[in-house]
């Protein structure tokens, strides 16, 4: 994962700088106990969006769906408007002095600095983090604002701004690649802890005949669903939360299952992944590093075999292997 957090709503905001406008940064160092009440009073401050900055460059493992883990040390960022010429009838520009003075009443101890952000646009440099990636040799992630690099490759259209899942973390890649080599022509997936939905919507690009999505958190539902859509494949895909799969599913048997998730819940899952993959069914594992490799192949040991092993850069590995 990166090292920066950005609590926006799941449709990105209008901050579009006018020509007499910019932005008061206001930063506070704290721990992580602290990041609530530090979000909380800036926001009471006026400010137009929070930041959660990495303080001390900790790793950060790929989130379980639903969670928001956070460093050790963190640096909470209050973005506030600021008019250089501010017409008559607005709102006064906040005073950085008053808004220090007010933090530092309630966090005595901590760093606390202001600074301005330059003008620019901030849709734009939102977007321009984001490029095409090429995931094995014929399926692209592309940013659904950008012209695919292959034109006759298989190109999905993300936007990556919806939930976790865009193909730069190396254990998405890692899916991505094992799911490009594999034959998924009419065949059926599950994809479970979706996020995104970009291995189940790559899955349905590549041949699939019908994907199973589940989440924990509702806003990965939300973001499959719309991400299905402008991929044109949403009349092939079932999403929904665990229980609706539970409850509606109970005996569905896929050919494939893949998983990118966290060391833990993968070993807590392996008897409900035997009981909805059908014999000799494919399996691939991602959200692991190379010490927990062996731990959750023993996990799966009385139902399936996994023998393939791979790594990306950061030490993270992907599990794969067959139903037995």
């Amino acid at each position: 994962m990166g090292n920066k957090l950005n609590f926006f709503p799941i449709s990105k905001p209008d901050l579009t700088v006018s020509p007499k406008m910019r932005w008061l940064q206001v930063h506070v160092d704290v721990v992580t106990a602290q990041v609530e009440a530090a979000e909380t009073l800036l926001t009471e401050l006026g400010a137009a969006s929070i930041v959660l900055d990495d303080a001390a460059d900790q790793p950060l493992l790929e989130p379980l769906p639903g969670e928001m883990p956070l460093w050790d040390q963190v640096i909470v960022t209050g973005l506030f408007s600021h008019y250089d010429s501010p017409e008559e009838g607005t709102e006064p520009n906040p005073d950085p002095d008053q808004i220090v003075a007010t933090l530092r009443g309630h966090f005595p101890t901590q760093s606390i600095t202001f600074d301005y952000l330059e003008e620019q646009i901030w849709e734009r440099a939102w977007m321009d983090h984001y490029e095409p990636i090429q995931c094995g040799d014929n399926l692209w992630i592309v940013p659904e604002w950008l012209e695919p690099p292959v034109a006759t490759a298989v190109n999905l259209k993300l936007d990556p701004g919806l939930a976790f899942g865009t193909g730069n973390h190396a254990s998405t890649f890692l899916c991505l690649q094992w799911l490009d080599q594999l034959p998924l022509a009419g065949k059926t997936v599950v994809d479970y802890g979706c996020g995104s939905g970009i291995l189940g919507i790559a899955a349905l690009l590549l041949g699939a005949e019908k994907v199973y999505a589940v989440d924990l958190d509702p806003q990965a539902i939300l973001a499959t669903r719309q991400n299905a859509q402008t991929n044109g494949v949403q009349d092939r895909l079932w999403v929904g939360l665990p229980e609706q799969f539970n409850e509606q599913l109970p005996e569905l048997k896929a050919n494939v299952i893949v998983a990118n998730i966290l060391a833990g819940p993968l070993m807590q899952l392996a008897p409900h992944f035997a009981d909805h993959c059908l014999a000799d069914g494919d399996i691939v594992l991602a959200g692991l590093i190379s010490e927990q490799v062996e731990e959750v192949r023993e996990a799966y040991a009385p139902w399936f075999n996994l023998n393939q092993h791979a790594i990306r850069e950061e030490n993270w590995c992907r599990l794969s292997g067959k139903r037995l």
